[in-house]
This record gives C-alpha cells, sequence and structure tokens, in this order.
C-alpha cells in the first residue's frame, strides 16, 4: 500500500498546527507527530478504521487520534489521507 496525502488534509494538518502552537507549541508538534504516525500506520493496517456507509461505493474509512478525526479513502493499492479536524470542530 502507498500513502498519499490529499491537498486538504494537508491544510487541515497546517491549520491544525497553527492553531495550537499560538497557545503551546510542544503540544502542536506533538499532535502532528501523532495524527502523520497514525496515517503511516494504516499502510500496514489499512482497514483498522470504521467504514462510512453513507460514501458507499466508496471505501471512505476513519479513525479517531485521540480527539482528532481522520478520514481515509482506501483506492485499489493507495491510502489517501482525506480530512482532519478536531471532533469539538463543528464539521
Amino acid at each position: 500500500m502507498e500513502l498519499r496525502w490529499t491537498s486538504k488534509a494537508l491544510s487541515d494538518l497546517t491549520r491544525l498546527h497553527e492553531f495550537l502552537a499560538t497557545v503551546n507549541k510542544s503540544a502542536a508538534a506533538r499532535a502532528v507527530q501523532a495524527l502523520t504516525a497514525a496515517a503511516t500506520s494504516l499502510v500496514s493496517n489499512p482497514r483498522i478504521g470504521e467504514r462510512l456507509e453513507e460514501f458507499d461505493p466508496r471505501e471512505i474509512r476513519r479513525i479517531l487520534v485521540g480527539r482528532y478525526d481522520l478520514r481515509y479513502e482506501i483506492e485499489t493499492s493507495t491510502i489517501y489521507i482525506l480530512r482532519l479536524w478536531h471532533t469539538r470542530e463543528e464539521r
């Protein structure tokens, strides 16, 4: 499996880091590290996340990383990280 980040997911990661960094730079770095590590772990366990049936026939899944929701799509041999946000954000 190959891992790819969409531009929206990278923007989300940047936005979350910038928001946290204003309060605590080390917490911001830890959050980004946890999210990127979780995404990387999907390569060996791609179907560990909950499947979101409302997106059928696409295989969209989600995992929770602490208080962050990470959405991804499995397409053939590629995992696309689609979006991520804090669970307290209104989405």
